[in-house]
């Protein structure tokens, strides 16, 4: 009887699993699951960190963009502005200048008509009753005609004793004078009038050559008339 216990026991023993030799017990599921969901949340961050990094580039770039389309936008309003306000004043200039052509092409019809009654008054001598009430109504007419031009900005030219002036003046005549020096102005042989600082009509003037001249024109006449006494008398000596 001891004997068969002692060799049940020992079956028993031979039975039981050796626990030193016991395979090594795996991961559970769960820590797996941690241990992907944590490499791919790490992967995850490093793709948006890259893609991060790229939208930031890629805005900088269209900023970047942006800023030179907003700068030559910029320029050619400048220009665009700069243009338009010139041909702003450009029209205003023609418009006035076209203004002052239509009045001065109306004014110029007009003046022929002042000298003629300047003409009139220099020669008419009323000596009568009658005579002198018509100049007298003449001479208001005038005065109406006058003031009329002196509204629309006509002013007349002074001209005597001035310096002769192509822009202003038209020489007519040239001679000498003891009085003037050359290129001056001896006589007014018609008026010159001006419309708001430019010339309406030039006036026609008589021009001094300067003393000397008439001198020495005498002395070249008296030297030819001298020339020709001494030819006729040795003519006269050798008939």
């Amino acid at each position: 009887m001891i004997e068969n216990q002692s060799d049940n026991i020992e079956n028993k023993d031979s039975n039981m699993p050796d626990l030193d030799k016991a395979p090594e017990v795996s991961s559970s599921p769960e820590d797996q699951i941690i241990e992907n969901d944590e490499s791919s949340s790490q992967k995850t961050e490093e793709i948006n960190t890259e893609d991060l990094k790229n939208t930031i580039s890629n805005n900088d770039a269209r900023l970047e963009q942006l800023e030179k389309e907003h700068e030559t936008l910029k320029n050619q309003y400048v220009r665009i502005s700069a243009d338009f306000d010139n041909f702003r004043k450009r029209q205003s200039r023609d418009q006035d200048d076209l203004k002052i052509q239509l009045v001065s092409k109306s004014l110029k019809a007009i003046l022929p008509i002042v000298d003629n009654f300047e003409r009139a008054r220099q020669q008419l001598k009323p000596e009568s009753e009658e005579a002198q009430a018509l100049h007298r109504s003449y001479q208001g007419l005038y005065k109406q005609l006058v003031e009329v031009l002196k509204q629309q900005g006509v002013a007349p030219m002074r001209v005597v004793g001035q310096q002769f002036d192509p822009n202003l003046h038209e020489a007519v005549l040239r001679e000498p004078s003891e009085e003037l020096k050359e290129d001056f102005i001896i006589e007014e042989l018609q008026r010159g009038y001006n419309l708001e600082s430019k010339v309406l009509r030039h006036a026609l003037v008589k021009v001094s050559m300067g003393p000397g001249k008439q001198n020495s024109q005498e002395e070249e006449e008296k030297d030819t008339v001298e020339v020709d006494i001494d030819s006729e008398e040795n003519t006269s000596d050798d008939s």
